[in-house]
């Protein structure tokens, strides 16, 4: 295990673009002009490193809302910071906890609200209401499996708690004249250098391979460390970070990964990205203005 790396990336950045990614944006160029609203999902607890970053090169100017998923995990405060953030660049945002089944109501009702003054020019043309088509996007394992099985009202869509779940694009019928486009998870073809990167693997947006998993592990200690030493103490036993083999040392002898009086980093490692994984850490954002 190496500490020592420079924040456990490259300078040049990783190359981390699969083969169904640049699939996927041909496909939703196909789409576009059928799109009348884009759902952009993101992450609550890193509500910018977990946005498209060339999102505008994919939607151009459609109607966007900004969905923030698992409002359940984030740290409220420091979440609600990025929301006037983006509400000042004058985005549409909702905060989302897809745990609950009443959430979608305001969502369905802001897309409504959107589509209004096209719906009253089609009505004084003696036209019918449109069934709204929308494009449901975002980078992987934010929660746009979940959101789309809510708003369908059954499950249309696989979930699961790794990248890359969602294999195609599919158009899919809800019960509130909303035609939903499903994708896969896209990311932009050389990620950001540094801290972005190691957030997308601390939260599972990036599989575990891209990184080193004691690189994403330290990261995630230092975050604690820096923002949420409570946690720090209370899940691993440590009141502040300093040395990091000794840290190891005092999470490998609290979970038992101890062989022959040695540290077994690697299981050390996995338990740290794990208990985010998991969902055994709360209340916590990464993200910081």
């Amino acid at each position: 295990m190496n500490e020592n790396k420079n924040n456990g990336v490259n300078k040049t950045g990783i190359n981390y673009f699969p083969g169904h990614m640049a699939k996927t944006r041909r496909l939703i160029a196909e789409k576009y002009p059928m799109i009348d609203v884009v759902y952009e999902v993101v992450d609550a607890r890193i509500p910018f490193s977990s946005k498209i970053k060339d999102i505008y090169n994919i939607i151009g100017n459609k109607p966007k809302i900004l969905i923030m998923t698992k409002k359940d995990l984030c740290d409220l405060k420091v979440t609600k910071e990025w929301i006037k953030y983006y509400e000042n660049l004058g985005c549409h945002v909702l905060l989302m906890d897809l745990n609950k089944d009443d959430e979608c109501e305001k969502l369905i009702n802001l897309t409504h609200e959107i589509m209004k003054d096209v719906q009253e020019k089609r009505k004084n043309k003696g036209l019918k209401e449109k069934e709204i088509k929308v494009l449901v996007i975002g980078i992987p394992n934010v929660g746009k499996s979940t959101l789309i099985n809510r708003l369908c009202k059954k499950k249309v869509v696989n979930v699961g708690n790794n990248p890359g779940v969602t294999k195609d694009v599919s158009w899919l019928k809800t019960e509130s004249d909303i035609l939903l486009l499903d994708t896969p998870g896209i990311l932009w073809p050389k990620l950001d250098q540094g801290e972005s990167a190691l957030n997308l693997a601390a939260f599972t947006a990036i599989k575990q391979e891209i990184l080193p998993i004691d690189e994403v592990a330290i990261h995630i200690l230092k975050k604690l460390n820096e923002y949420y030493p409570e946690i720090l103490k209370e899940r691993f036993g440590i009141k502040k970070l300093g040395d990091i083999l000794e840290a190891y040392e005092i999470i490998a002898k609290k979970i038992g990964a101890m062989r022959n009086g040695e540290v077994d980093y690697e299981r050390v490692s996995f338990k740290i990205v794990n208990d985010i994984k998991l969902e055994n850490i709360k209340g916590i954002t990464f993200d910081r203005k």
